[in-house]
């Protein structure tokens, strides 16, 4: 197991809450937000090696888990790489803070693949969460972006985290009810006051109503991860990367012999 600390703090204090803030603030000076990439981001000619990454638990236990990082192959959408990782949390899930809780094991996963197969290191990586739709612009997809030194796109399944002048999650399900009809609408989240687009509600698969949250983790704009979610998404909801990444962690638990 990947020791990520000493004991397990299931309640963070104030202080421990302010120093994640301040770090978050620190690395969002590195953050990000336009295209900076080795593929044309139009047509996403180049576009080779595309990553998704997750984070699955046995059943009832919120402390170990299992980290997975599989890479496949554009536009085919074939696992070329994967590799599991065994790991102990000693962090709680707090709304805000997730990063500071998975991006560890995250970061340990890839810069193996760096040594083990650099020629499949990949060019965009997938985040199961929120990259600039997140109260301080900075979810873990910003976050892993940035320590990993490549770009990345949030993409979240439900709607949590709500900067202070976006609608609320009633109001912005009644209206992505109303405009996501088909694959490939969007509806974009702009704040109230500040005007920024935080990020997108997509609807990814004509069966599967309900859209994911698009937002910018790294070096991406707003705009080419749509594209690239889009062309991740060729039957399910979920794009194919983040979806093997969650099915395969989840197998790798269930096959552990029981302890």
């Amino acid at each position: 197991m990947l020791d990520m600390g000493s004991t397990y703090d299931a309640d963070p204090s104030n202080e421990q809450r302010n120093k994640w803030q301040d770090e978050q603030n620190k690395l969002r000076q590195q953050h990000e937000m336009d295209d900076m990439l080795d593929f044309d981001p139009k047509t996403l000619d180049g576009l080779n090696y595309i990553a998704g990454v997750d984070l699955s638990f046995p059943l009832g236990d919120n402390e170990n888990a299992v980290a997975c990082l599989i890479v496949m192959s554009m536009p085919e959408l074939k696992v070329v790489y994967k590799k599991f990782l065994e790991t102990k949390l000693y962090l709680p899930y707090i709304s805000g803070y997730l990063a500071f809780r998975e991006v560890g094991p995250l970061l340990k996963l890839l810069d193996e693949l760096k040594i083990e197969h650099p020629e499949f290191y990949p060019q965009m990586i997938l985040v199961d969460g929120n990259g600039l739709l997140h109260p301080r612009q900075f979810g873990i997809a910003s976050h892993l972006g940035v320590l990993s030194n490549t770009p990345t796109i949030g993409i979240a399944k439900t709607f949590l985290m709500i900067p202070d002048d976006l609608d609320d999650l009633l109001q912005v399900k009644t209206k992505y009810k109303k405009e996501l009809l088909k694959k490939g609408d969007a509806m974009d989240l702009i704040g109230n006051k500040s005007k920024i687009i935080y990020g997108t509600a997509l609807r990814t698969s004509d069966s599967a109503p309900n859209p994911v949250f698009v937002s910018q983790g790294h070096r991406v704009s707003l705009q080419t991860s749509v594209k690239v979610v889009l062309a991740t998404c060729p039957k399910y909801r979920i794009p194919e990367p983040i979806r093997a990444a969650d099915l395969e962690s989840r197998a790798y638990i269930r096959e552990q012999p029981s302890k």
